[in-house]
């Protein structure tokens, strides 16, 4: 069994040697106890050779997988029994870092988040997409989320071990796993970081990747709260059953088909949504870390 203190820190890359040509001896000054690994997600840059330079372990996909499968893939060679998540661009500091780990082991939290401010998002429009995420996050698990993207976050790495099948490939993988903490009853805190502009350009399509994460928002809901999609959708059925009766035949008159029909749809809807809460209770039973 490792050290119970050892640090994994795990930063995800594609192209982003200029950032880590600075970041990364800055990290390995601080913590040169702890493994650093970098895993490249099929960079065509100098990224494996800049971490060759500065002695960092860095694992390569043969093609870009995905921030999402990066992320697992260090997650599954880290040793250490807490994970420090970066983004390999450049705009997180060691200072944050420092911050984060100091509120884990203080608080004894199984996640800490770094949460950017306005001005540190990239641009408006990823700071309008982050608020609408943030805010439907919050109305799913009922607690506030405050960055629900952000890749800067220390996590307790045998919590994270037993939800890695849940998280996609893709950039949507930090929301996933705040929202499994959530559910599982686990203790997740926000703690407000500075972060600086990114080096390099960003590989994050807002309009495609803007409307694809909100249907991944969408089916993360089913998973992870799924009374929460089918209730609305059940009163829906039920409300326009009474308002087709009382527009059409005021009240006056016997069940009208139509009216019959929504009321059944909507107690079969909110009965499959019930079902379907108790099945996710059975994905999301932590157990207790050795």
């Amino acid at each position: 069994m490792s050290d119970p203190e050892a640090i994994s820190f795990i930063l995800p890359a594609r192209n982003e040697a200029a950032a880590l040509r600075i970041f990364l001896p800055e990290l390995e000054s601080a913590y040169p106890q702890h493994e650093i690994i970098v895993v490249d997600d099929g960079s065509e840059d100098d990224t494996v050779a800049v971490c060759k330079q500065t002695g960092v372990k860095c694992v390569s996909h043969p093609y870009p997988k995905g921030n999402g499968a990066a992320l697992k893939t260090g997650a599954r060679v880290a040793r250490g029994d807490i994970f420090v998540f970066l983004d390999a661009d450049g705009q997180h500091s060691v200072d944050s870092v420092k911050s984060l780990l100091n509120i884990y082991h203080e608080a004894e939290v199984d996640m800490v988040v770094g949460s950017r401010s306005v001005s540190g998002q990239a641009s408006w429009f990823r700071a309008f997409g982050n608020f609408l995420y943030n805010a439907f996050a919050s109305y799913i698990v009922g607690h506030k989320v405050k960055d629900l993207t952000s890749g800067c976050r220390v996590i307790n790495a045998q919590y994270y071990r037993q939800f890695i099948h849940l998280l996609p490939n893709g950039f949507s993988a930090p929301s996933t796993i705040t929202l499994a903490f959530f559910r599982s009853g686990l203790s997740v805190v926000y703690h407000p970081i500075e972060v600086s502009a990114r080096i390099g350009r960003s590989h994050l399509r807002p309009i495609k990747d803007g409307l694809r994460f909100f249907i991944i928002l969408y089916k993360l809901t089913i998973l992870y709260s799924p009374l929460k999609v089918f209730l609305p959708i059940a009163f829906l059925h039920v409300l326009l059953g009474f308002i087709w009766w009382a527009l059409r035949y005021n009240f006056t008159e016997s069940l009208p088909h139509l009216s019959g029909v929504l009321f059944v749809a909507g107690v079969l809807v909110f009965l499959i949504g019930l079902v379907s809460e108790q099945i996710t209770v059975l994905l999301y039973q932590p157990r207790k870390p050795r």
